[in-house]
């Protein structure tokens, strides 16, 4: 029953989650909104209120702050991680559309397996080799579409996408201790408040200037419904890696950019050419191979050794 649950949970969250995209590419060409404060109010409005419902609920919620060590971790979370994602995913968006966006942050295995390797100090083996490989042929097509002659996105599109990379492997590596510790929506919510504060004492007057644009229906529906979506996609996201593997979680989370796929074609009619899909298809071949194999390969370090 419990796996049940975690495949529900990642399938329903990586949904969410892919969905949000095509509703922030509209949001964003569609009314005059800049990227900072809508990320500020984004999540600010949703990490204070998931805060007031674990309160509610008679959690603790500032006990984290009474341990300088995992107040560090949390901030740098905050900052790094959960606003890293949020404004590099935007940006991506801006510079190129949902899809394309969706599909950059599948280079988050690549970075991950880099750390690791560094921190390890040796090489990686050669089933992450081949699945870095196949990626990154993925990746060509989708950036070229076949041509190697041009690109089919922006110089600034790839930076941000590969930026994007990064953020989201740290966001995914990151805070699993602090999850342990003091559990996911927590650790989630005060990460949206660190993210979203942080961001609001860079920017402050461009958050004021958004707040007449909220007083449009339309506008705000929207804000409310990407906020919903969103805050409900990472806890469902990070949630299910309690109940289920993490190779079925990287499965499934192939769900997320074939979500912001479709929707982006009934909504937006935006099209891939044949050498993007294909490409797509390869990329998602290769993540799906690094976890696999990867799986295969803890499990058998994991076993111990035989006697004669």
């Amino acid at each position: 029953m419990a796996r049940i649950k975690g495949i529900a949970m990642i399938v329903i969250g990586a949904m969410l989650w892919g969905a949000t995209g095509p509703m922030m590419e509209w949001l964003l060409e569609e009314k005059p909104i800049e990227v900072a404060p809508f990320i500020v109010l984004r999540l600010v409005i949703a990490g204070a209120v998931l805060l007031l419902v674990l309160r509610s609920q008679g959690k603790r919620i500032g006990l984290i702050w009474r341990q300088k060590a995992w107040s560090r971790q949390l901030i740098l979370f905050g900052i790094v991680g959960m606003l890293g994602v949020q404004f590099t995913f935007l940006r991506t968006i801006e510079e190129s559309n949902a899809v394309i966006a969706t599909l950059l942050q599948f280079l988050a295995p690549i970075f991950v397996i880099g750390f690791v390797s560094f921190n390890q100090k040796r090489w990686p083996p050669v089933y992450q080799v081949l699945g870095i490989a196949v990626t990154l042929t993925g990746l060509v097509l989708l950036l070229t579409n076949g041509s190697l002659s041009s690109l089919e996105v922006s110089k600034s599109a790839l930076a941000w996408g590969v930026t994007l990379g990064f953020t989201f492997a740290f966001y995914t590596l990151y805070p699993a201790r602090l999850m342990h510790e003091y559990g996911v929506i927590q650790t989630v919510a005060w990460a949206m408040v660190i993210g979203g504060t942080a961001l609001f004492l860079t920017q402050p007057l461009a958050v004021f200037r958004m707040i007449p644009m909220l007083l449009d229906p339309v506008a705000l529906v929207m804000l409310i419904l990407i906020i919903v979506f969103a805050t409900a996609g990472f806890i469902l996201l990070l949630g299910s890696t309690q109940f289920i593997s993490p190779v079925e979680t990287s499965v499934l989370s192939s769900f997320e950019p074939l979500t912001a796929m479709v929707v982006s074609i009934f909504w937006f009619g935006q099209l891939l050419g044949p050498w993007q899909f294909a490409g797509t298809a390869i990329m998602l071949i290769g993540v799906v191979w690094l976890s696999v194999a990867g799986s295969k390969a803890s499990e058998v370090e994991a076993e111990p050794p035989k006697t004669m």
